[in-house]
């Protein structure tokens, strides 16, 4: 059974369509990688997919549950559902978005803590729930290299370090897929590297993901499957060695032409 189900995403702003009929299926374990063109709406869709944006038009399901269908979609929406659905989902932004003004252990806890806040557990034993917390933090941080960082604020982090500590904060919540929108962007060649690895790491476990990317080499290498987007639709997906090596559609081509004579 597909982990995730997506049919017939549409999203506009306004006159500009930005998603035009997405539809695509990933088994557990899968890594997708989305490439394309600035502008392509690769970002729009993972918005969408963390409940971040609204969809016009479609149906996300997860473990065959519908999480969406937007047809049905009620005019008020409940922010406690929206939540919950986005658990679903972790996101590891461009720009790391960590808190300022806590530590490594404290971004990556902190999500976890304020969900425990809610549950019975919490309320008999906090500081039993607090400590079980923080272990899962520790353990999250030792998975991608920062057993040493974790008590350093995020001015104290490189870039590389940064982004793997936004890893570890998606992955508190043990998501079911688990979405990365450009992760390497902002970073120089060097810590690009570190990050990679991570993200290598968690593809060699079988994590679900969903990376949008611009690195093309390590697209080929880490993932199962392929999906280039052009002007919002998905203009070719399949096996990365047939979407690399041989691509069928002219704009596929065009794209990759592009990029090999870019590097």
């Amino acid at each position: 059974m597909p982990i995730l189900q997506v049919e017939h995403i549409r999203k506009s702003f306004g006159q500009t369509k930005v998603l035009d009929d997405i539809s695509f299926s990933m088994e557990p374990g899968d890594t997708l990688s989305i490439i394309g063109s600035s502008g392509s709406g690769k970002t729009t869709l993972l918005r969408c997919l963390n409940f971040l944006e609204k969809p016009d038009a479609g149906i996300i399901r997860v473990r065959d549950e519908v999480l969406l269908d937007a047809s049905q979609q009620p005019k008020k929406v409940n922010n406690r559902e929206t939540r919950l659905k986005r658990l679903h989902f972790g996101l590891v932004f461009q720009s790391f978005n960590l808190f300022p003004q806590y530590t490594a252990l404290q971004n990556v806890t902190l999500a976890e803590e304020l969900l425990a806040h809610e549950t019975p557990e919490w309320k008999a034993d906090k500081a039993k729930v607090q400590s079980r917390i923080r272990e899962h933090g520790e353990e999250l941080l030792n998975e991608v290299g920062l057993s040493n960082r974790m008590n350093n604020y995020p001015h104290q982090l490189s870039g590389g370090q940064c982004q793997r500590v936004a890893i570890a904060r998606a992955l508190a919540l043990r998501p079911d897929i688990l979405c990365f929108d450009e992760p390497t962007s902002a970073l120089d060649p060097e810590l690009t590297g570190e990050v990679l690895r991570s993200i290598r790491k968690l593809a060699e476990r079988n994590t679900t993901m969903i990376i949008v990317t611009h690195e093309m080499n390590f697209a080929r290498d880490v993932s199962n499957s392929v999906i280039f987007m052009d002007q919002g639709c998905i203009c070719e997906q399949g096996d990365p060695r047939e979407v690399f090596d041989h691509p069928k559609q002219d704009r596929t081509r065009q794209f990759l032409a592009r990029y090999h004579g870019e590097n």
